[in-house]
């Protein structure tokens, strides 16, 4: 009987890895043992930099960071995609400021891929093969296949061109799966809405601030080391600005895209003075976009507008939507002796842009060679890659100066017929999903991605809209949304019990 006492019991012995879990998960290194092993570790770091130098102990702090961060981003895929998209936006800023031979754009392949690793490790034990189903998911599998089969390209100069190009235009759409699956929540989806509308504001600002105090010594510095890009930039006596971004037009694609989002959202069913908020931000993001002078910008935001106004087609709509088409207009016409308005006005008038004539005439020029070329020059055949890897072919020194063409000349008609497909699927998806869906968030999340990816794809034609950060990785976030928010909107609707599931099954 008294050894049924708990004050007779032994206490109960635990295995190493138990006590190794008490220790360090549970109690949290509150403990003795935990003091001894921050202590020798502070103890052997000092001694590191001691004994290696600054460096060394700056490349070990860096690894102690890193090793966690890896583990979150694999095991935490949600956290991962956090740290891509917040990568994405500030990379080039990063790259920018800071003095290193180090690639830095190297981190962003290695996110990507890591985001891939948890990917599979996620579909191994909790499947599904859903997300691989449906039209958007074939075309960007053919497309992605397509893209691999370059690399056999007979007409191509170099493979190793491929080898360098391959990831920008094929592997980075592997993450529409990443953000289609792990987007699950409504919940989770406003987290990443509000972050994008943060960096926005982030951006936004930087290039304003831009305008009013002038570039950095760094960025100026860069200008001064570099004529050729400072033309480019010094334009009728003022500077274009690009805030954190790459170069003025990455700056303006992403505020016309930050814009029309701040239309989607005020659309749907928010709280008034989030409305107000919202329409703060859009007008902040319309004048910052007039400071980059980007006159392939100016048009977009009337394009988005244009489709946000038939999709949403009634009388209040067409009212506000004729009251904007009038304050464009004067806009346009109206004399101004404001360099970044004249810039914006000239947009409108191609006819009279030398750059414009220009890019018709060598548009002309490489119509024969994508005739005779079902496949294309090869990817990483034109721009960079070619002058590093073909310097000598025709392709070269070519100058798409236009995402569609580039396609064409790189992967043939072959290409742009695919190309083109793979857009169509995605906007008609969006259009489709957006008078499907009943839930009024959910719905202006959808109209947002619609109108922004439809705006990107005009856009991509007098320039390269889909290569460069953020815009790569954000635009493939946009499809998955635009997919994802019929999934969530059914899935609400069967747990409201508002559709059965037989219902549902057709719906879907």
């Amino acid at each position: 009987m008294f050894d049924q006492l708990p004050i007779n019991n032994e206490k109960e012995k635990l295995s190493f890895l138990q006590k190794l879990h008490k220790i360090t998960i549970v109690e949290k290194l509150v403990n003795p043992v935990g003091f001894i092993l921050l202590l020798l570790a502070s103890l052997f770091f000092t001694m590191v930099v001691v004994k290696m130098g600054f460096v060394m102990g700056v490349l070990f702090l860096i690894a102690v960071v890193a090793i966690p961060l890896v583990y979150g981003i694999v095991a935490h895929p949600k956290f991962g995609i956090i740290v891509l998209l917040t990568g994405a936006y500030f990379i080039m800023f990063l790259i920018r400021v800071v003095s290193t031979t180090f690639p830095l754009g190297t981190l962003m392949d290695a996110l990507e891929g890591l985001l891939i690793l948890g990917f599979f490790i996620k579909q191994k034990q909790y499947k599904d093969y859903s997300i691989f189903k449906g039209p958007i998911s074939y075309m960007i599998l053919i497309w992605v296949a397509y893209n691999m089969l370059e690399v056999a390209n007979p007409s191509a100069e170099s493979r190793l061109a491929w080898v360098y190009t391959v990831r920008t235009v094929a592997f980075v759409m592997l993450m529409y799966f990443v953000f289609m699956y792990n987007i699950n929540s409504i919940k989770y989806l406003r987290v990443l809405i509000i972050m994008w509308l943060v960096y926005t504001v982030i951006g936004a600002t930087y290039g304003i601030w831009q305008e009013v105090f002038g570039y950095s010594k760094i960025e100026q510095a860069s200008m001064d080391a570099d004529p050729d890009r400072a033309a480019l930039y010094f334009i009728d006596g003022h500077w274009r600005k690009f805030s954190i971004f790459n170069d003025p037009v990455v700056f303006a694609y992403n505020m016309v895209l930050s814009f029309l989002l701040c239309v989607g959202l005020v659309w749907g069913p928010t709280r008034p003075w989030k409305k107000f908020l919202l329409v703060g931000l859009a007008l902040i993001c319309f004048v910052s976009m007039l400071f980059s002078g980007t006159r392939g910008a100016f048009a977009l935001i009337p394009v988005g507008m244009i489709l946000f106004c038939i999709l949403n087609f009634n009388k209040k709509i067409m009212v506000l939507g004729i009251i904007g088409a009038v304050g464009f207009i004067v806009l346009i016409f109206m004399p101004t002796s404001n360099p970044n308005i004249h810039r914006f006005q000239t947009a409108f008038k191609p006819s009279n842009d030398a750059s414009y004539l220009l890019r018709q005439q060598n548009q002309a020029r490489i119509k024969p060679f994508i005739h005779t070329h079902p496949m294309g020059g090869g990817l990483g055949s034109v721009g960079v890659w070619g002058q590093k890897f073909s310097p000598n072919s025709m392709l070269a020194h070519f100058p798409p100066d236009s995402g569609y063409v580039r396609v064409a000349v790189e992967m043939g008609w072959i290409g742009i017929i695919l190309f083109c497909i793979l857009m169509y699927t995605i906007l008609r998806t969006g259009i489709i999903n957006f008078y499907k869906i009943k839930n009024g968030e959910l719905k202006a999340y959808c109209l947002a991605m619609t109108i922004m990816i439809f705006a990107i794809n005009v856009g991509n034609y007098p320039q390269e809209a889909l290569v460069q950060f953020p815009t790569n990785i954000y635009f493939y976030l946009m499809v998955a949304i635009l997919n994802k928010c019929l999934d969530l909107d059914n899935q609400l609707q069967l747990e409201a019990g508002q559709t059965t599931p037989l219902k549902q099954a057709l719906v879907a």
